[in-house]
């Protein structure tokens, strides 16, 4: 009797292979084209191999959504504790978190800016993405309360969250030493 090879199961490099796939889909095709079908197919695994971490569409935005949460919220805490001056620390992490978006590797490797902007999509488009963005903001606006509620802090993270629509839309085309002068506008705001 021949013993059949097995393949040893990696199911965390399958997730993050079908969030890949689910991303750079979207990316390329609109978020209308992600179904379940389509992102087994691109990602070589069976639908079953897909339903097992994903049982829907909505939980794979959800998935797409933990993972770019939790890489955002890496690279802040890396900032923060670069950071030597506590007034404004969150909200000059926030900021340069954001600027980095259009860099192509703002994160946690290169595609993470495609990632971000279908994530920025689908918070526009899902309510309950929508719903878990707001409390993250909620969250880290509560948790920041001492350092970062003056309203010079809280116009410079909504100036940030222009730039991020804006490169998202490429609505504007910023030259690097432009950014470069906005980006030390308001982290200065920060420090007020």
């Amino acid at each position: 009797m021949a013993i059949a090879h097995h393949r040893k199961k990696q199911p965390e490099q399958v997730r993050q292979q079908l969030l890949s796939v689910a991303a750079r889909l979207a990316y390329d095709q609109g978020l209308g084209n992600v179904t379940l079908d389509a992102v087994s197919q691109k990602a070589g695994v069976s639908k079953g191999g897909l339903l097992h971490h994903f049982p829907s569409k909505m939980a794979l935005l959800n998935g797409l959504f933990d993972d770019m949460i939790d890489k955002f919220d890496a690279a802040m805490a890396q900032m923060m504790r670069s950071d030597p001056v506590p007034q404004g620390r969150f909200t000059r992490a926030y900021i340069s978190t954001v600027f980095a978006f259009d860099d192509g590797d703002p994160v946690d490797g290169a595609g993470d800016a495609q990632a971000w902007h279908v994530l920025t999509i689908a918070l526009l488009a899902e309510p309950p993405l929508r719903d878990r963005w707001r409390q993250w903001v909620a969250d880290r606006t509560d948790e920041f309360v001492g350092t970062d509620s003056s309203p010079d802090c809280q116009l410079a993270r909504f100036a940030a969250d222009g730039i991020w629509l804006a490169d998202l839309l490429q609505s504007h085309d910023l030259p690097p030493d432009v950014r470069s002068v906005m980006l030390a506008r308001l982290n200065a705001l920060s420090l007020q």
